[in-house]
């Protein structure tokens, strides 16, 4: 562009003024204030700066309303959506079980124990209360199931290959802990492999605890399946691929059925450990 940034431009004409923000490039610098006024987009200096920063204001919050609404980022909000409902419906089912153990006696806990006590009768206005914060807790532990179903539909299509190894849940959980796919993409398998675990690593930091093997990923059963002994290998081995499949998944997209087959032989070898002592 050599001709100033807004030349040609109507100055009322905010949505031409962004994209040209967004789009526009200069080769070498120039004395682009005094190039707006020469081209009649603002009646001096000042005013030329005033409009350059409602302009590009203006561009990044359209910038990031984009990167808000970008398949990761949705997973993202799904994940962080669907366990604070798991979270706080875990903690209503304790709060009902022992409110309920006090006018029932010993009658369970949990989800289940709410969702018994949501389709019971209500004798008094302790019952009915009791019985409003069963109903609540229930159809919070539903929210969470309809989030986890929503992610197992979406976090294929998002990233298929990290979905594949590590399935869509875990998936999902992985890319909202990294902020988002190509965070993720960026990181070390190290990193990968500890994602989740952050109380624990800042502890071994301090030198209060031991470094951690593994954090999120420890729900894998490639993981959880194989013996404490191995399992900071399996973790290694696990966080390795994954760090791949993110990366495939964030630069090109395609399917690469041979991170599968090269995991599954990788964990059998290790598991096979426990056969030679």
């Amino acid at each position: 562009m050599t001709n100033g940034w807004f030349a040609g431009l109507d100055p009322d004409d905010d949505a031409a003024a962004v994209e040209r923000i967004q789009a526009g490039r200069a080769d070498a610098p120039a004395d682009w204030p005094q190039r707006a006024v020469d081209a009649g987009f603002a009646a001096d200096e000042s005013t030329y700066y005033e409009r350059l920063h409602e302009v590009t204001m203006a561009a990044t919050r359209a910038a990031v309303q984009d990167r808000e609404r970008a398949d990761d980022q949705q997973l993202v909000h799904a994940v962080r959506a669907m366990v604070d409902c798991e979270r706080t419906a875990n903690e209503l089912a304790e709060r009902v079980a022992e409110w309920g153990g006090s006018r029932h006696g010993d009658g369970g806990s949990g989800v289940k124990y709410a969702r018994s006590l949501a389709e019971g009768d209500a004798d008094d206005e302790g019952d009915r209360a009791l019985r409003s914060l069963s109903e609540r807790t229930a159809a919070l532990a539903d929210e969470a199931a309809s989030l986890r179903a929503y992610i197992e539909r979406t976090a294929p299509a998002v990233a298929p290959n990290l979905s594949t190894l590590a399935g869509p849940v875990l998936a999902a959980r992985l890319i909202s802990l990294a902020g988002g796919l190509e965070q993720l993409a960026k990181k070390p398998s190290g990193t990968v492999q500890v994602l989740g675990a952050e109380d624990a690593l800042f502890a071994h930091l301090k030198g209060s605890a031991p470094s951690p093997k593994h954090g999120v990923i420890f729900t894998h059963e490639y993981v959880r399946g194989t013996r404490r002994e191995d399992r900071g290998s399996a973790a290694r081995a696990l966080a390795g691929k994954l760090s791949i499949a993110a990366r495939v998944d964030h630069y090109s997209g395609d399917r690469r059925p041979e991170l599968e087959r090269e995991l599954d032989e990788r964990i059998e070898r290790i598991r096979a450990r426990e056969g030679d002592e």
